[in-house]
């Protein structure tokens, strides 16, 4: 397909009105598309224009090419494509598409530039949250500002209203998920090269002292460069699973018998004992524990199991799973075959206060390679410590501390 025509014009004159947003159009495609409802729309780093860009004002074509421009930069289609893909069926697009756009616009208008009106801000949102406005760009990023949006149902139709009121399209397509180690090493190094791209285009729009690049440094929903904590997961139950060595003191090792065979023959005496040396089945067993308790929201819980299905969709290991509040309500092996269907007829309780006691006791005897808690950690931990892997996977940002184990956050 061929460059658009449409953005011609808006593309040319960013080199004099936006040093850094110039820099990063070219590391788009930009591209027409005769049936397009929105004015424009991005997917991946594709930007499509579509019959209505071209009767645009000429400042409002810059701004609204600025506008996808960024899209892409942020990797906001692959972003919202990661979140859809954690949260599964719970995951709500369109609060994701006015996240994005509420922080893109107030960027492009910040950095003055023009879009067409009326245009959703963050500021606007943000006020309808009840939340403070005062420098809102340095605070909030399109994660967290879409689980505020997910996790407040009446904020959410207020906010949706709001973008209704203003306008607004859906502009963001999100980009396919890639599936696999391979997929996911190469989807790292698109992000990577992003963030070089834009730490170049930022620092030319800081030299030139205007536009979008003298706003980078506050810009909170820059990619940064960190592991998925899906993938710190996966890296931790591989690492417990791995085939141990043990030793079998009553048998010995074939290497031990052959030196004795041949000891015996030319009548000398027998070498030192040689324990025979055993390895673990391949995958162990992981033991999944979740809690129920009133503690946990609804998203929370709807979060922890759908990475309890992953771990069971992904992992070669023997699951089993153990929910939980105060006392422990299910203790079944889970077949990754059909733990879809198990863990959504699964009647859990959510009930009363949290005890980790109990369900550690259990653990111990199960005696399994790993064993992962999804829980908020509120509740008495007791004096119990596993000598196998614990995982501690909390829903919140800041989870507290724990007496043993290693601590994720799954926050969005």
């Amino acid at each position: 397909m061929t460059h658009s025509a449409r953005a011609t014009a808006a593309l040319q004159a960013l080199t004099e009105a936006d040093p850094a947003l110039a820099a990063l159009a070219l590391w788009c495609r930009h591209r027409d598309a005769d049936r397009l409802p929105p004015l424009a729309e991005t997917a991946g780093s594709v930007i499509r224009y579509g019959p209505g860009f071209a009767a645009l004002p000429a400042h409002e074509q810059i701004g609204l090419a600025g506008h996808h421009i960024l899209h892409v930069a942020l990797q906001h289609s692959d972003r919202m494509a990661a979140m859809e893909a954690r949260m599964g069926a719970a995951f709500a697009p369109d609060l994701w598409q006015i996240a994005a756009d509420a922080i893109v616009n107030e960027t492009i208008l910040q950095a003055g530039h023009a879009l067409p009106r009326p245009a959703l801000r963050l500021g606007e949102v943000l006020g309808t949250l009840g939340e403070q406005t005062e420098g809102a760009l340095a605070e909030w990023d399109c994660e967290r500002l879409y689980g505020r949006l997910a996790g407040a149902a009446d904020a959410a139709g207020r906010v949706r209203a709001q973008a209704q009121q203003s306008g607004h399209q859906p502009d963001l397509r999100p980009e396919a998920a890639q599936e696999g180690n391979a997929g996911d090493d190469k989807a790292e190094q698109g992000r990577a090269e992003w963030r070089a791209h834009l730490a170049r285009a930022m620092a030319a729009g800081r030299g030139a002292g205007f536009g979008v690049g003298v706003l980078g440094a506050r810009l909170a929903d820059l990619p940064t460069p960190r592991v998925p904590w899906e993938h710190l997961l996966r890296r931790l139950l591989a690492r417990a699973t791995l085939p141990r060595p043990t030793v079998d003191p009553l048998r010995p090792a074939r290497g031990w018998l052959a030196g004795a065979a041949r000891a015996q023959v030319e009548g000398r005496a027998l070498p030192p004992f040689q324990p025979r040396i055993r390895w673990q089945g391949p995958g162990g067993r992981v033991v999944l524990a979740l809690d129920c308790s009133t503690s946990v929201t609804d998203d929370s819980l709807r979060l922890m199991m759908a990475e309890i299905h992953g771990i069971a969709r992904r992992h070669q290991a023997a699951l089993h799973l153990l929910s939980f509040d105060a006392a422990i309500h299910h203790d079944m092996a889970l077949d990754p075959a059909t733990a879809r269907a198990t863990l959504a007829a699964l009647e859990l309780p959510q009930g009363g206060g949290t005890d980790f006691r109990p369900v550690l006791a259990r653990a111990v005897a199960l005696a399994p390679s790993a064993l992962v808690i999804l829980s908020d950690m509120d509740g008495p931990f007791g004096e119990l410590r596993p000598r196998f892997p614990v995982i501690w996977a909390a829903p919140q940002p800041d989870p507290p501390e724990a007496p043993f184990g290693r601590v994720l956050s799954l926050a969005v």
